[in-house]
């Protein structure tokens, strides 16, 4: 038979044309890198004149935000301090004329508020009082009178000391200055409240400042004008502590472009801010080109050959605004520096990455199936915190890794409502997920916290964490101790022991799960919302009850049912009628003893059964408590007590309750049985039984 001449020559042709999955495999890598790169490039480039404008922007921000801040605060406690005087004033706590007090008052403001210059207090009269600073180190009061060396005024300097001041010179100079003639004066002493001024001339000559002035009345009595004054030059101290970025700088301008305040660290009230600013020149041109504009206003200025970012925005002061001005190439620089890195680290990358395709090339497929294989078989033993996805360049590998991964994260999800350790051995026993269940004699322990629901209503919402605390705390100590959590109810935690491994100890293990959850909550210092620590209440009871996978086709619970577990919820709820923490059944102190430190607290019959168990509370296990000691004493005398008891020998009874009480004034069984040994010694007492009825499910 002939074979057809066309479809020879096209598998010729497809032969020719198949490359080796090394070749394949490295051509993929070294074209992606090298398109990454090229793509990498352009768009770096692409996008550096916005990324130096959005950096400008951000230091500006900060800028902006930072000189709103010190602004606000001067402004703020400029006010704070015109108003503390006012009322010391208003209240006639102090008089305008009292020198020694109002000297005290003014100088404490200077002091206590860094960024005030002057405290000054104008007559009607003319007379002039004033307060202010000479730098950080020294503090001068003046006062100009028209009758007492008119034409003078009187200078006291004092020396800033920690903590205090100190006198130092006092002097009379000749001034012509006249505070009647100054306008924050003449408009302040007709106003009815305090408003801004610029303030330029001072009795110590020219200094640019701002006076938050106003009148001061008592009783009804104009007294003069208070004036509270920032010098500029606490401005510049405040702009020369900013950072923007290397070489960039920041200037404040009031509402008719003059300049507030330049950057300069040593300005102060007696050093003049410098007015030899490099960028000035370029900031006021800009500040002529934004014109009124009320709103924060950007713009890019070239000077020299360099290229800048502009901003001019408001601040929370009438008129003011600040301008930021940073070189552009403080951004682009940087971005040039990494773009060059990022092309030499792919090109580095490229060799690299050649290389290493060439190798794994060879494994390509087998590693990755290996792999594959190995995550499922970690799901078919339900251990799913080691499955791991595994990239490969083949697409149906990867896509199969990614859905044993997504599989396994799936199953992860339910492992918090279906233990794992659970559902591993089930499946080592081969347990089928369906409806049925056996025999078996278990131990089960039911753990619930004292007064939940009042501590839920009380707690609402915010119950949840500590619900939560305690639930991983009881659920950690189960586990530790071989235990299978079956359920949470509200907050109680139920567990069983013996299944579906089988233990022979299990009614100890449950003891000791038990006290191990008493330790822990004590440990973990879980107070409730009224910081008392929190209180739990455990039952524990053995025997015979029905195991398996209990519910529906639809829906299943590997659980425990039978009366040996109602008997366990009984004992937990039991634990407030007789003040104890840890109650257990006759079968489980049968089993465990030995093990275990135990008080035979009474004899109960549960609701809708007659016949009564006794139970115990559990104090210990026998090695960690002195079991002798405790038998000889309060815990022997107590059952020695309940013995007679229950052979009607109440007297006798009464007795030996009283002794535990004696021992142990705080015992509530013992108060309890006490109670009842002397209540039924009123009556008659012929028809009792020794053993105590539940009356509720």
């Amino acid at each position: 038979m002939n074979a057809d001449p066309g479809r020879v020559i096209s598998s010729q042709a497809l032969r020719r044309l198949t490359v080796s999955i090394r070749l394949a495999v490295s051509a993929l890598v070294l074209t992606a890198i090298l398109l990454t790169a090229a793509l990498s490039s352009l768009l770096w480039w692409r996008t550096a004149e916005a990324t130096s404008r959005q950096l400008a922007s951000t230091i500006n921000e900060q800028i902006v935000a930072a000189v709103r801040k010190e602004v606000g605060a001067i402004v703020d406690e400029a006010r704070a301090a015109h108003t503390a005087i006012r009322t010391l004033f208003l209240q006639n706590v102090l008089d305008t004329r009292e020198a020694d007090k109002r000297e005290f008052v003014f100088l404490s403001q200077l002091q206590s508020q860094a960024t005030i210059s002057w405290v000054a207090f104008g007559w009607p009269d003319g007379a002039f009082f004033a307060a202010h600073k000479l730098g950080d180190g020294r503090l001068e009061m003046m006062e100009i009178s028209l009758t007492d060396h008119a034409g003078q005024r009187r200078v006291d300097e004092y020396d800033v000391v920690p903590g205090d001041i100190e006198f130092a010179n006092r002097r009379f100079e000749p001034t012509d200055f006249r505070v009647a003639d100054r306008t924050w004066f003449k408009t302040g002493l007709k106003a009815e409240e305090p408003e801004w001024f610029k303030v330029t001339d001072h009795p110590i000559g020219q200094r640019p400042s701002i006076a938050f002035a106003g009148p001061i009345d008592v009783y009804q009595e104009r007294q003069g004008v208070l004036a509270i004054m920032i010098e500029y030059t606490r401005l510049a101290r405040f702009l020369a502590q900013l950072e923007v970025g290397r070489t960039g700088t920041a200037f404040i301008f009031d509402g008719n472009g003059e300049l507030v305040a330049a950057p300069d660290k040593d300005a102060d009230e007696l050093h003049p801010a410098r007015g030899d600013q490099k960028l000035l020149p370029l900031a006021q041109k800009a500040l002529a080109q934004a014109g009124t504009a009320k709103d924060s206003w950007r713009s890019r200025l070239t000077s020299d050959g360099a290229a800048y970012e502009f901003a001019l925005t408001p601040l929370p002061f009438p008129g003011w605004r600040i301008a930021t001005i940073i070189p552009e190439a403080e951004f682009l620089g940087p971005v040039e520096a990494t773009l060059r890195h990022l092309i030499l680290g792919l090109a580095v990358g490229a060799v690299l990455a050649a290389l290493a395709s060439a190798l794994l090339a060879r494994t390509v497929i087998a590693a990755p199936l290996s792999r594959v294989v190995g995550e499922i078989r970690h799901v078919e033993t339900f251990a799913l915190e080691l499955v791991r996805r595994h990239p490969s360049r083949l697409k149906e590998i990867a896509s199969l890794s990614g859905a044993i991964a997504e599989m396994a994260a799936g199953l992860s999800a339910f492992r918090k409502f279906i233990p794992a350790d659970l559902v591993r051995a089930l499946l080592r026993q081969g347990v089928e997920a369906k409806p049925g269940g056996a025999i078996q004699e278990l131990s089960v322990m039911f753990v619930d916290v004292a007064g939940f629901t009042g501590l839920s209503e009380r707690m609402g919402d915010r119950v949840v964490p500590l619900l939560s605390r305690y639930l991983d705390l009881a659920s950690e100590v189960v586990v530790a101790n071989g235990g299978t959590i079956d359920k949470f109810i509200g907050d109680a935690v139920m567990a069983f022991w013996g299944a579906p491994q089988p233990q022979a100890d299990h009614a100890e293990r449950c003891c000791r799960a038990a006290l191990d959850i008493r330790r822990a909550i004590v440990e973990s210092g879980l107070t409730d919302d009224l910081g008392d620590p929190l209180q739990i209440r455990i039952g524990i009871n053995s025997g015979r009850m029905l195991v398996g996978n209990i519910g529906s086709e639809l829906r299943l619970n590997y659980t425990v049912i039978g009366d040996a577990v109602n008997v366990a919820s009984r004992l937990e709820s039991a634990n407030k009628s007789y003040g104890t923490q840890v109650l257990i059944g006759e079968a489980t102190e049968r089993l465990a003893r030995g093990a275990i430190i135990t008080r035979e607290i009474d004899s109960i019959a549960v609701y809708g059964r007659e016949e009564g168990v006794a139970i115990h509370e559990l104090i210990g296990l026998a090695g960690e408590v002195d079991a002798e000691r405790h038998a000889a004493t309060w815990i022997a005398r107590y059952e020695r007590g309940l013995a007679k008891y229950r052979s009607r020998d109440l007297e006798g009874a009464v007795v030996d309750f009283e002794k535990v009480l004696l021992d142990r004034p705080e015992d509530v069984a013992a108060k309890a049985m006490l109670a009842r040994c002397e209540e039924l010694l009123k009556g008659h007492h012929e028809f009792w039984r020794p053993v105590t009825i539940l009356n509720s499910k």
